[in-house]
């Protein structure tokens, strides 16, 4: 059999590496990571083999490859049911898949103002308007999902949604992105998460 490898970029910059990767943890299949250097050319052309988007992160399994974020965690969820990356309930799964959605094709101010960056504290950063109302929008979804399922993660128990919006959580400690109450709470309850805690 084939071995499962996730291919990813920087492990300090790239969001969709971190989705990808908390997906694979949560669903709890064994894969060997293999880091790619986005900036070195040969490194480009390797990627471009092993994802034809040249996109990270690249899921390969049993010879298939799976380059889109969205579509491993959906593959993750048909091979690792049990792990719970999408919820069992219909209503709440379709509420589940838009806000992922939202995540992957929206927010991009935000994306642009404050990319991610692990390391490195801006306490009194400048948030402009267009990102701002992209941080607005965000903290709306987590308050919503977490008073209608009751959390403590977005749908309850930890699923897909929650590794969409980890990279977010790092964005707003980086950038001092103010957060009270629940969402605060939520944040430091993924910020503290093993696999967070060992990505970093």
């Amino acid at each position: 059999m084939s071995r499962t490898t996730l291919t990813l970029s920087s492990k300090n910059y790239s969001s969709w590496s971190l989705r990808g990767w908390l997906m694979a943890k949560l669903a709890k299949i064994d894969f060997e990571e293999v880091i790619m250097a986005p900036d070195d050319a040969d490194a480009r052309a390797e990627i471009l083999l092993l994802s034809p988007s040249i996109l990270v992160p690249c899921l390969t399994y049993q010879g298939m490859k799976i380059w889109d974020t969205l579509a491993i965690g959906e593959f993750l969820n048909e091979i690792a049911p049990k792990a719970g990356l999408l919820p069992k309930d219909q209503a709440m799964r379709a509420h589940c898949r838009s806000i992922c959605g939202e995540m992957h094709s929206g927010f991009v101010s935000m994306r642009q103002a404050l990319p991610m960056n692990i390391k490195a504290e801006f306490p009194r950063f400048k948030i402009w308007t267009k990102a701002k109302g992209d941080i607005d929008r965000i903290m709306v979804i987590w308050a919503e999902c977490l008073q209608a399922y009751g959390g403590p993660f977005l749908f309850g128990k930890i699923c897909m949604a929650d590794a969409m919006y980890a990279p977010v959580v790092s964005r707003f400690r980086t950038y001092g992105v103010k957060l009270d109450g629940e969402l605060k709470s939520y944040a430091e309850r993924i910020w503290d998460l093993p696999a967070m805690q060992e990505w970093r």
